[in-house]
């Protein structure tokens, strides 16, 4: 049996067109974890509903964008991270930088800095308006992931010419040995 695909957008979710969007089209073993505001996150309603998605598909992947990043990279002090068979972890977004640009706060905490007890990835853009570069190499280096440099490729999202990316199911299979679409 294929392990599930945990699809963990950002703030505002992944609507059409989006890479995640297309990602579940594409992979019959993909599951959204769903949450109740995608506009207003917060950390401790959206660790619980990803713990819960996590335990009831264990050794499952976890593709994740954006704020869904730092969620996912927040199970590294979970009792489910065991559970976790990968993370993909693509345009992580820095808190703070994330609350200014949209001029609010929002409930997320601080960035989670503990290394990751499960393999992971983390996809960076050199041009990135939610992250630099150079702290999410920084980041990673906390969470124990290698990057994948994607140059010039801004959030890595609608916006910056990331509808269907079939280059990342590549950087998944690379990631877990899977095969790279349904």
């Amino acid at each position: 049996m294929t392990a599930k695909i945990l699809i963990v957008p950002g703030l505002h979710g992944s609507g059409d067109g989006h890479w995640q969007t297309w990602w579940r089209r594409d992979h019959r073993d993909a599951v959204l974890v769903e949450q109740d505001d995608w506009s207003n996150p917060d950390s401790a309603r959206w660790l619980h509903r990803l713990e819960r998605a996590v335990a009831a598909n264990p050794g499952a992947l976890i593709v994740a964008h954006s704020l869904g990043s730092v969620l996912a990279a927040r199970l590294a002090g979970s009792p489910v991270a065991p559970l976790v068979g990968g993370a993909l972890l693509v345009a992580p977004a820095d808190i703070n930088r994330t609350a200014s640009l949209h001029r609010r706060t929002y409930e997320f905490g601080e960035m989670p800095r503990d290394p990751l007890p499960f393999p992971s990835l983390v996809v960076a853009s050199r041009d990135d308006v939610y992250m630099s570069f150079r702290t999410a190499l920084d980041l990673a280096a906390a969470w124990g992931s290698p990057v994948h440099d994607l140059g010039y490729a801004g959030h890595i999202n609608i916006a910056s010419g990331f509808g269907r990316w079939t280059g990342g199911y590549a950087l998944a299979r690379r990631l877990t040995g899977r095969p790279a679409a349904a």
